[in-house]
Parts: structure tokens; sequence; C-alpha cells
């Protein structure tokens, strides 16, 4: 049992969980952006104003799995999108802020400024984490010794923003599509139209994005294209992505709302396996690379750690299964509202 496959996987499991359940968060308050008026505004804090604290939980065991199980990628990355990091901590602490600020002062002006934080906190990392995939899927200049030499503006290249692009579509979809199954009347129509107005534009950034990667970062296909899981989450995306907008016409946003979270799963497996076993490819010399064998931790911490993560990880899921099941049905607003 390599111990090291195991973590590679259990990181990019703890990833694909983040971006399901905080992706519908970042589309819901991206979209509040839009709402036209303060009933809708409301109703946008609202349908996730339960579960986002929860959703975030994933984000921070994932980064505390890759600090124990790859110390040395966790320093890398960290440090080499430092700026990057900082942008998504400020963004995520005036979004969280907002909950509980907006409805403390009876003023308009007042609550317009936090519906812009809760709205422009959540676009900010909605593009930043597609940033940071495209940065790792093109490249990240490591040199020799391990170490990232580039700057922050090298980050914003060409592909890297258009996987971030991406990554705002695919959520702002996501969210559309919850915030359809919370909603009801107009504003649920208009949340329907958009999710497909967003499928239509995913599926256009998803080809031109995957040519882009098959043309600049060959190396992504070399190993995959052999492995059969690789045919098989394709198919599961293929799937996924041809359904969606059957099951959105049918108004069936439950439905619609699990194919989401499966195209989102199977579109990151598949880059996660294209990776494999890389976890940072260097874009100086592809040897240089950060992979599962030169920058793991020891077996003793690994093992530790999977006891540990066994125990913790199902408590994350049961927690995460039981809020969203106390909070199902449609968002009904009330003076402890926000």
């Amino acid at each position: 049992m390599d111990l090291r496959i195991i973590w590679f996987w259990m990181v990019g499991i703890l990833i694909i969980g983040y971006a399901i359940l905080d992706g519908f968060d970042f589309g819901v308050g991206i979209l509040s952006l839009f709402a036209r008026d303060e009933k809708e505004r409301r109703l946008h804090m609202n349908a996730i104003g339960p579960v986002w604290d929860g959703n975030e939980v994933w984000l921070l065991t994932g980064g505390g799995a890759l600090f124990a199980a790859f110390p040395v990628v966790y320093a890398a990355v960290f440090s080499g999108f430092y700026i990057a990091l900082m942008l998504l901590l400020a963004a995520l602490i005036f979004r969280a802020v907002s909950f509980e600020f907006r409805g403390k002062v009876d003023s308009s002006v007042w609550r317009r400024v936090w519906d812009l934080a809760f709205g422009i906190g959540s676009l900010l990392p909605a593009v930043l984490f597609g940033v940071a995939i495209g940065n790792i899927l093109h490249g990240v200049p490591i040199d020799a010794s391990g170490t990232d030499v580039g700057s922050f503006l090298e980050m914003l290249n060409p592909f890297s923003i258009g996987v971030g692009v991406l990554s705002l579509v695919l959520f702002v979809m996501h969210g559309a599509i919850y915030l359809a199954d919370k909603s009801e009347g107009d504003l649920q129509t208009r949340c329907r139209t958009r999710a497909s107005q967003a499928w239509m534009l995913f599926v256009v950034l998803y080809i031109v994005m995957t040519i882009w990667s098959w043309i600049g970062s060959p190396f992504l296909f070399e190993n995959s294209l052999q492995n059969p899981l690789f045919y098989i989450l394709f198919v599961v995306l293929i799937g996924a992505i041809v359904f969606l907008p059957i099951v959105l016409k049918s108004g069936k946003m439950g439905r619609a709302f699990l194919i989401s979270s499966l195209l989102i799963a199977a579109m990151l497996g598949e880059m996660a396996l294209s990776l494999f076993p890389r976890l940072v490819p260097s874009s100086i010399d592809l040897s240089n690379s950060l992979t599962i064998y030169n920058a793991s931790s020891t077996p003793l911490t690994l093992k530790t750690m999977l006891i540990i993560a066994l125990i913790g990880i199902p408590c994350v899921i049961g927690y995460s299964v039981f809020i969203h099941y106390v909070f199902r049905g449609k968002i009904e607003l009330t003076e402890e509202s926000y």
C-alpha cells in the first residue's frame, strides 16, 4: 500500500468537496450582484447563510492535509502564490463579515456596502481558484531546489486567466442551480435561465481550454490517456454535460444540482489524474517538478495522519450531510434572517 498515492487522492477529494460545496456559495454570491431589490439580495444571502461556514471547512481540511502529507508542495505553492492567497483571504474575510454586519445599521448605504462585499468576496475566490489550477496545469517556475521563482504577474498568464474565467462560469452555473432549487417564482425562473446560459458558455470554454492544454501542456496527456480511469471520468463528465440542460428544462433542480456536482467532481478528477504523480509541474524543467515521491512527508507521518484523517474526514462529511438536510427546502425570510 503506497501511502503517498492514498494521500494524493485524499487531498484531491478534499479539493473536489470544497469546489462542489463552496462553489455554489460563490455562485450565489456572484449572482447577488445582479439582484433586483432588497428582498432578492436577502434571499441570495439566506440561501447559503446556514451552510457557507461549514462548506469552508473543506478548504481548511484540504490545506491541513496538504501541509501534513506534502509539506514541500505546501511551502512552494503558498510562498509562490502569496499575493494571490492574501487576496483570497481578504475576499473570504469580507464575505464572512458581510453576513453579520449587513443588518447592524439601519441604512440602505450601509447594507449596500456589505452586499457588495458579499458579491465581490464571492467573485474573487471563484476566479482565483481557477487561476491557481490553471497555473498548476500550465506549470509553475520551480527550480532545481524546489523553490517557486516566479512572480505574481507571471501567475496572470493567458492560460491561467482562461481557466479562471472557466471556473467563474462553472460556479455561477452551479450557484444558479442551487438558488433555483431554494427559491420560487420569478427568481427561480431567472436562475434557471442563467444556469442554462452559463452551461452553454461553460461548454465552449471547456472545449477551448482542453485544446489549449493539449497544445501547451502535452505532458498532461502522456500517462492519463493510458489509464482506464481517465475514460471512466471522461464518460461521466460528458454524460453530466449532456444531461444537465435536459434536467434543467424539466425543472427538477435538486437532480440538476447533483448532476452539476458530478460534473465538477469528474472534471477535477480528470485534472488530478492528468497531473499524477506530479503535484506541481515545473515550467522550467519537468525534472524539477514536485511529485508525490520527492515532496512527501515520512512514511510514519503519512501513516499517523491517515489514521487521524480516517476519523476526522467522516465527521466532516457527516456534518455537511446533516446541516444540508436540516436546512433543506425553500428560503423563508423572517425577522431572524440576514
